[in-house]
C-alpha cells in the first residue's frame, strides 16, 4: 500500500498511477510521429511504470499524469532519432550530394522521396571530390558532366571576323544553323556565354596528300639535325652551300608541312588567316566547325538529372524520415528510457515550482522543484553527450581510422612472428 501524503486533497488531485494504457497513448501525443507505430504504443505505455517506480511512486506521490509520460517517451524518441540522424548525415552526405531529396510533413515523416533513406548504407562515389573534378574537366574542355555541343557556320569570301557568341546565340533560338541544319542545343543557350574548346580549321590539300600523317611520303629530309654539328672540325667541312640549302629547306618545311591556315580566338571572337577567298567551291568543306559548352550559372539546369541543383546540398535537404521505432535496437531504447525519465522530472519540477510549499495539518512541506529541475537538466544533456560522443567514434571516417590501426598493428606482430618451416 503506498505512503502518500495527507490529505490528498491538500496537495494535488492529480498522482501518476502505476501503470499505463496503450488504449490512452495514441490521443496524449502531441506531435504523433509515431501513432502508426504498435511497438511505440507498447513502449509509452510501459514507461508510465518506469517512471512510477524511479520517482519513488510507492512512498511519495508524483504530480504527473500518464499523458505526460506518454509525451516524454514521444520526445525522448524524436530527440533519438535527430541525434542519430544528424551523425548519419555526416557519415553520407558527400557521397548523396545532387541526389533527390524529398517532402515532409509537420511531423518530420517523408511524403515523395527516397525510402527509408536513414537506414541505408550509401554507395560510396567520392561525391564532393568529384563533383570538384567534373567541374574542372568541364572548363578544360576534357570530359566532366556539363554538355559539349558541336556547331558550324560558312564563312564569307574575304571576311576574317566571327562573332561565334553570335552564331551559335542564333542558331539556338531559331533551331536551326546558318545551312538549315537542325542544331541539338536548340532553346539551350539563351543569352547565355558559349566557352569554345575547338575550332576546327583546314590545311591545304596539298599537306593531305603528301605530307600529312598518312598520306604515304611521311616525313621528307631530317629536320632534327637542322644546326646542330658534332664539333668545330665538322662545322668547317660542311660546305656553305649546304647550309643555305638546310636554311631554305627548313623555311619551306614550315610553310608546307605545317598549315599556313590559322586561327585567333579572343572572347568568343574568331580571326581566320588567311581571310577566305574561295570558300564557295570547297563543298563541304566549306563549313567551319567549333565545339562548346555552355557556361551554366550555379543554379542553372542542364539535361542532367545529377548536375545537383534541385537535389541534396546539405543536411536540411537530406531524405531522412524520423527513426523507425522497430528498428532502434536494445541500446536506443534504453537511452530513450532514460531520457523521458530526465523530461518527466523536468515536468514534476516545472509543475511543483507553481508553488514552493503546501500546508499540511499543523504544518508546511517544502517541494523539491529546483532540485528536480537541476537534475533534470544535467541527466538530459549527459545523456546527450554520452550519445554523440559514442557515434562520433563510430562516424565511418574513424572506422576506417581504426581498420588502418588494426591491420597496422597486425602487421607489426607477424613482421616479429617466425615463419613456420615447411618440410617437402
Amino acid at each position: 500500500m503506498p505512503t502518500n501524503l495527507s490529505p490528498k486533497s491538500k496537495t494535488s488531485a492529480v498522482i501518476l498511477t502505476s501503470t499505463g494504457s496503450t488504449s490512452q497513448v495514441t490521443g496524449a501525443l502531441p506531435i504523433g510521429a509515431y501513432t502508426g507505430s504498435a511497438q511505440f504504443i507498447s513502449g509509452a505505455s510501459a514507461q508510465v511504470a518506469y517512471v512510477y517506480k524511479k520517482l519513488g511512486g510507492d512512498v511519495v506521490d508524483i504530480e504527473l499524469t500518464p499523458d505526460n509520460v506518454y509525451a516524454a517517451y514521444e520526445e525522448a524518441v524524436l530527440e533519438y532519432s535527430y541525434i542519430i540522424n544528424l551523425h548519419q548525415a555526416k557519415n553520407v552526405l558527400s557521397n548523396v550530394l545532387g541526389e533527390a531529396t524529398g517532402t515532409f510533413d509537420h511531423r518530420g515523416e517523408r511524403l515523395t522521396g527516397a525510402e527509408d533513406a536513414s537506414l541505408k548504407y550509401p554507395r560510396f562515389t567520392l561525391g564532393y571530390s568529384r563533383r570538384v573534378g567534373d567541374a574542372a574537366a568541364s572548363a578544360g574542355g576534357f570530359g566532366g558532366d556539363v554538355p559539349q555541343y558541336s556547331a558550324s557556320f560558312s564563312p564569307t569570301t574575304n571576311n576574317q571576323d566571327y562573332d561565334l557568341q553570335n552564331i551559335i546565340e542564333s542558331a539556338s533560338a531559331s533551331g536551326q544553323d546558318d545551312g538549315g541544319t537542325t542544331v541539338d542545343y536548340a532553346g539551350k543557350v539563351d543569352g547565355k556565354r558559349v566557352i569554345i574548346t575547338k575550332v576546327f580549321y583546314r590545311s591545304p590539300r596539298a599537306m593531305w596528300r603528301f605530307f600529312g600523317y598518312y598520306g604515304g611520303v611521311g616525313v621528307v629530309g631530317n629536320m632534327s639535325t637542322y644546326g646542330q654539328f658534332a664539333d668545330d672540325s665538322t662545322f668547317e667541312i660542311i660546305p656553305t652551300w649546304q647550309n643555305k640549302l638546310q636554311a631554305i629547306m627548313y623555311e619551306d618545311s614550315i610553310t608546307t608541312r605545317t598549315s599556313n591556315y590559322s586561327y585567333e580566338l579572343i572572347n568568343n571572337k574568331l580571326r581566320l588567316f588567311p581571310a577566305p577567298s574561295h570558300w564557295g567551291s570547297l563543298g563541304a568543306l566549306s563549313r567551319i566547325w567549333v565545339k562548346f559548352y555552355i557556361d551554366l550559372g550555379a543554379y542553372d539546369d542542364n539535361d542532367d538529372p545529377k548536375s545537383a541543383i534541385r537535389g541534396v546540398n546539405n543536411v536540411n535537404t537530406l531524405p531522412f524520415n524520423n527513426l523507425p521505432y522497430e528498428n532502434i535496437n536494445s541500446m536506443g531504447k534504453q537511452w530513450i528510457r532514460k531520457f523521458a525519465l530526465a523530461v518527466c522530472k523536468e515536468m514534476l519540477g516545472q509543475i511543483r515550482g507553481k508553488f514552493t510549499t503546501m500546508p499540511i495539518p499543523g504544518e508546511s512541506v517544502t517541494l523539491n522543484h529546483a532540485e528536480l529541475l537541476s537534475q533534470a537538466k544535467e541527466e538530459q544533456q549527459s545523456l546527450r553527450d554520452k550519445l554523440i560522443e559514442m557515434i562520433k567514434e563510430m562516424e565511418y571516417s574513424a572506422l576506417a581510422k581504426q581498420d588502418q590501426e588494426i591491420t597496422d598493428a597486425a602487421s607489426n606482430v607477424l613482421k616479429i612472428t617466425p615463419l613456420p618451416i615447411f618440410v617437402g
